[in-house]
């Protein structure tokens, strides 16, 4: 066996200080998905602001996606090449400014740029967020600091909802967004200060810096590729040099990554489950209360703050039953993909022209599981790929929900304003992304689960018979370590 086929870094043992450094990355993207979110409480006085319809109203949100699921790949790589701090101190500043930007702007073309490079630095945080979960807790912990991670995120929604909704309407427009902004320079204090990638001795396993032989004299070990999809050839080729080493580590990173069916189901996971909460929180959530609901804007806020706190609340479920049982990961997907589908369809298809109190309330409640079932993607991705590629797998996943809020986003505002403000016709978009990811999640599935499987088999050998030692024991292939 070579020692790059099953080199692995042990085990972080958490505690204080994995909690105190974890609680920085965490509070940045706190403060992400504040700057995300505000203009779901915000959309309406944005119509108004600028003069636009509902379909230009949409392209603030679909812009930032479209930058925010652009950006995921190229994060992902980032985040494995350079490290969590550069990653997420760049996303802050960037956020900041978008933020600072948006409430500037002067014009709405203006206005849309901000919203880009907001969307820009808010795609380096969650990711970046995973990475320090994977490096400083056990990996038992994983599910449920994911599932914390998304916890906390909600809670920035929150803030978003109960402070900055009535800040907005007290001050205005400029007061309140530019001060919001400040809130990116006070995380960005400790960031720089005082978050590291990795504890002490729990680095990355990186390949020695040695001279690459001719290809044919340096094989990729067959064990290597046994263990770990393409183990042995991303060392080999972490250890060349010249002009096509990075262009090389891309493709590589990202190939490798797609080839695993799990981390092609977690997208899907991703894809399916994130969107309906999404696009009701991030823009048309607030427009459909009020406007085909006829409830007050105070009214419409309470149910738009019900979805975040289901969501934290369930947030918390979710990762502890994923947490202690793996088997749970796709009966709580479809289960989540199911009852969101039924409820929406309830208050769509409800004779008269409101839906009830009652009815809306269940629905907010139902929607706050969708966050926390996205979350289940990264779960698939996570053990389908070694360390070296948590960032590029979990940035594919995180793709999925954002596409499906693009997508969904668009549609809504181009469907009112088709048919004037037919909300019943522009949601019925959501049934036809649920029906396409529970088809590709389907199909997956058995691929995925038996990879998994065949993976346990082939650790629990290595996991359970002590290292070779003595005269016996073979000598380390430095083109695989």
């Amino acid at each position: 066996m070579s020692a790059g086929a099953h080199a692995v870094v042990k085990d972080p043992p958490g505690g204080r200080r994995a909690v105190a450094v974890w609680s920085i990355g965490v509070a940045v993207y706190f403060v992400a998905v504040i700057f995300r979110t505000s203009l779901g409480v915000a959309g309406l006085d944005a119509a108004d602001r600028f003069h636009v319809n509902a379909s230009a109203l949409a392209a603030f949100s679909l812009l930032q996606l479209l930058v925010y699921a652009g950006m995921q790949i190229p994060v992902g790589l980032m985040v494995d090449r350079l490290g969590t701090k550069k990653v997420l101190t760049l996303g802050a500043v960037l956020f900041t400014a978008g933020q600072l930007g948006f409430a500037l702007s002067p014009s709405y073309g203006m206005a849309l740029a901000a919203r880009a490079l907001l969307g820009c630095g808010d795609a380096m945080t969650f990711i970046s967020v995973l990475r320090l979960g994977t490096r400083w807790f056990p990996a038992r912990r994983g599910p449920l600091m994911a599932q914390l991670a998304g916890l906390v995120g909600m809670a920035g929604n929150l803030v978003s909802t109960l402070v900055l909704a009535p800040v907005l309407h007290g001050v205005g427009w400029v007061p309140a967004f530019a001060g919001s902004a400040v809130a990116g320079l006070v995380v960005l204090v400790p960031l720089v200060l005082f978050l590291r990638d990795h504890p002490e001795g729990h680095g990355p396993v990186t390949a020695a810096p040695v001279p690459v032989p001719a290809p044919e004299a340096a094989p990729a070990p067959a064990s290597a590729s046994a263990s770990e999809p393409g183990a042995g050839a991303a060392a080999a080729a972490g250890t060349a040099g010249g002009p096509g080493a990075s262009g090389g580590f891309v493709r590589r990173q990202i190939a490798e990554s797609w080839r695993e069916p799990g981390t092609r189901l977690g997208l899907w996971v991703h894809f399916t489950t994130q969107f309906p909460a999404m696009v009701f929180l991030l823009l048309w959530g607030m427009p459909f209360l009020v406007e085909a609901q006829g409830l007050s804007r105070t009214t419409a806020g309470g149910l738009l703050t019900l979805v975040v706190a289901s969501n934290m609340a369930l947030g918390l479920v979710y990762g502890q039953v994923v947490g202690r049982r793996q088997s749970a990961r796709i009966p709580l997907a479809l289960g989540t993909v199911a009852v969101t589908a039924l409820l929406w369809a309830s208050v769509l298809v409800y004779p008269g022209d409101r839906a009830p109190m009652w009815l809306l309330v269940t629905l907010c409640l139902v929607l706050g599981s969708c966050g926390p079932a996205s979350m289940i993607g990264f779960d698939f991705a996570r053990p389908a790929n070694p360390a070296e590629r948590q960032g590029t797998a979990s940035g594919i996943t995180n793709m999925g929900g954002f596409l499906a809020s693009m997508t969904t986003l668009l549609a809504v505002g181009v469907l009112l304003d088709a048919t004037g403000d037919n909300y019943r016709i522009a949601f019925s978009t959501v049934f036809f992304l649920e029906v396409l990811g529970l088809t590709q999640i389907l199909r997956l599935r058995p691929r995925a689960l038996a990879r998994e499987r065949e993976r346990e088999r082939l650790r629990e050998p290595h996991a359970a018979s002590p290292a070779p030692s003595g005269p016996t024991a073979p000598a380390p292939e430095p083109a695989s370590a």
